[in-house]
């Protein structure tokens, strides 16, 4: 073989290697962010209960129902994890049952396959302990500001304790906010 062969194929396994890498570690989301700026569903720190409450009046009892808009049943503040994170989290019973997590104010780094999870494990576990049992609301749709995630039906919130900014490609926890309910 001539050495022109070999170079060639050399180069062309630098750059196979190069365009792979390049994918897997996106070194340019290092450098940048980006921004959401969804309307949140409770405005942070409103955590009340969620129960109805019942007067009585001499013989006559009447329940109120749940307020009729959305309620924080749980809020926290993001704690970081592989990289710096702040904001908070705050899981939220919408008006017709459902449910949803926002993020108010978030800043974490941006990352090549951030998603959202619902963990069953309490907010100051080892971050190893994040990556099994959990609920998948989706991708990360941005590194900061706010944003919200719909809490998919049939999930029991008994169960829920935090929420988690993971990346899945890396095994990695980018931040964890409490989300325990009182």
């Amino acid at each position: 073989m001539s050495k022109r062969v070999v170079v060639i194929g050399v180069a062309g396994v630098l750059v196979v290697a190069l365009v792979v890498g390049l994918y897997l570690f996106q070194p340019w989301r290092l450098v940048t962010d980006r921004t959401a700026d969804e309307a949140l569903l409770v405005p942070a720190g409103t955590t009340t209960s969620a129960a109805a409450t019942t007067t009585t009046v001499a013989a006559t009892t009447t329940t109120s129902a749940a307020p009729a808009g959305p309620v924080a049943l749980a809020t926290g503040p993001f704690r970081s994890l592989d990289y710096t994170t702040s904001g908070s989290a705050t899981l939220v019973r919408l008006a017709d049952g459902k449910h949803a997590v926002q993020f108010e104010a978030l800043d974490t780094s941006d990352g090549p396959d951030l998603y959202v999870y619902l963990s069953d494990k309490t907010a100051d576990s080892p971050e190893a302990a994040f990556d099994s049992g959990f609920t998948n609301l989706g991708k990360l749709k941005a590194n900061r500001g706010n944003q919200v995630y719909e809490v998919p039906a049939g999930i029991d919130l008994k169960t829920v304790r935090s929420v988690v900014i993971w990346c899945k490609r890396f095994s990695e926890g980018f931040g964890v906010a409490p989300l325990e309910q009182g």
